[in-house]
């Protein structure tokens, strides 16, 4: 069944929702097919059908707005994304993040986490600047004041160190704050204290959008910094702002979830790994047939020594009702262990219950591990999970035959 209603305040499931059928104009329609957070098809009367799939995120095309929820809650999502980008992201991070929607979520998180980095002031260091100036400063870029002015000695072409708050930490900072303050559902004192906090790094310079994450390592000098550079890289990775044609202001935050859980399970699974030596490998070298040519590409896989040791696949799905995954899948995973020569290989699913089960594959020497879990569990549990896979996978990848 449809629910028929006119442009608003539109929130939707994860996979599950019914679609809503709304009457939306040519500029609306195109922008959330450019978003691609949900499916938008015409319907009857001249009025468009939007359904949910899975990605999660948010939009808003003028007064339209448009939030698909994740299944395993804002702060899973928002974990499993940081961690699958750098496994020092801890649960922390999202600790506390409200359940009142995507907007009011990123923005009440970042305006905590922001004030306490800058609680002693925006942080100060060394960066290169290139510049034109009439007097020399560091040192003279010849190359480039030739191709600029020949013959004119002045202004010069310069390079020098500056010591400022114009430093990648500080940049990423304000970038984050500056794209939350174009979302829309902001309280008026979440929009307050985000401009405030803006204010508190003017000068530094403000990433434009698609420009690539400023590189920063965490230090002693940048630790009360962590949590908000962390969340800020969520921010400005997945977070969009299109101020239009002047009819429409766009803003954006979409995620896939079927390539976040994958990218999350492949992170947690190596880190917990690296204990037993050896690497866990990309996909893409490994192949089916003698000649060569029919490439296997397994989520993870886990080499020591040259040899392939563990093998494992994730699968954004819901569990099975008859508490096994699909057919394809087994057949894929019982390809991979022909190829890889191993007795043993796991299939994860997501959003899943129950403990871990095997099945041996008939006139093989094969089995098939089978491992649902619950992406709705605290993180420190669902990495707990996963590390107690890792270990029984290499468990029986030790045993003798």
């Amino acid at each position: 069944m449809n629910t028929s209603t006119t442009p608003g305040s539109i929130v939707l499931t994860e996979v599950g929702s019914k679609a809503v059928v709304l009457t939306l104009d040519d500029h609306q329609v195109a922008a959330l097919r450019a978003a691609d957070l949900v499916t938008v098809t015409p319907a009857v009367g001249g009025q468009w059908k939007i359904k949910a799939g899975r990605k999660v995120g948010a939009i808003r095309v003028g007064n339209l707005e448009v939030e698909v929820t994740p299944k395993v809650g804002l702060a899973n999502m928002l974990f499993f994304l940081g961690y699958a980008t750098n496994p020092g992201f801890r649960p922390e991070d999202v600790a506390g993040v409200p359940t009142a929607g995507l907007w009011p979520a990123l923005a009440t998180s970042l305006i905590r986490y922001t004030r306490r980095a800058l609680a002693s002031g925006p942080l100060h260091g060394y960066a290169t600047v290139d510049d034109t100036l009439p007097l020399v400063r560091g040192r003279i870029r010849f190359g480039d004041h030739a191709a600029a002015r020949p013959g004119v000695p002045l202004p010069v072409e310069v390079r020098y160190d500056d010591y400022s708050n114009d430093i990648p930490e500080n940049r990423l900072l304000r970038t984050a704050v500056q794209r939350m303050l174009t979302v829309p559902r902001l309280r008026d004192a979440d929009q307050a204290d985000l401009t405030e906090l803006d204010a508190r790094l003017a000068g530094v310079r403000v990433l434009p959008q698609g420009a690539p994450l400023p590189v920063w390592r965490p230090s002693r000098l940048n630790a009360r910094y962590t949590p908000a550079l962390r969340l800020s890289e969520l921010i400005v990775q997945h977070c969009s702002a299109d101020p239009g044609d002047g009819r429409y202001a766009i803003a954006a935050f979409v995620v896939n979830m079927e390539k976040v859980f994958e990218a999350f399970i492949g992170v947690a699974l190596r880190e917990a790994l690296s204990t037993y030596g050896g690497h866990t490998e990309a996909p893409g070298r490994w192949t089916l047939d003698i000649g060569q040519s029919i490439r296997i590409e397994p989520d993870v896989l886990h080499i020591i020594d040259g040899r392939p040791v563990a093998v494992f696949d994730a699968k954004y799905k819901i569990e099975p009702g008859a508490g096994k995954p699909t057919n394809p899948d087994v057949y894929q995973m019982l390809a991979y262990c022909t190829a890889l020569n191993l007795r043993c290989g796991w299939i994860l699913y997501a959003q899943g219950t129950g403990s871990a089960t095997t099945w041996r594959a008939r006139n093989t020497n094969t089995n098939i591990g089978y491992r649902p879990l619950d992406l709705r569990q605290p993180p420190e549990q669902l990495l707990k999970d996963v590390r107690h896979l890792a270990d029984r996978a290499m468990r029986e990848a030790a045993a003798p035959e």
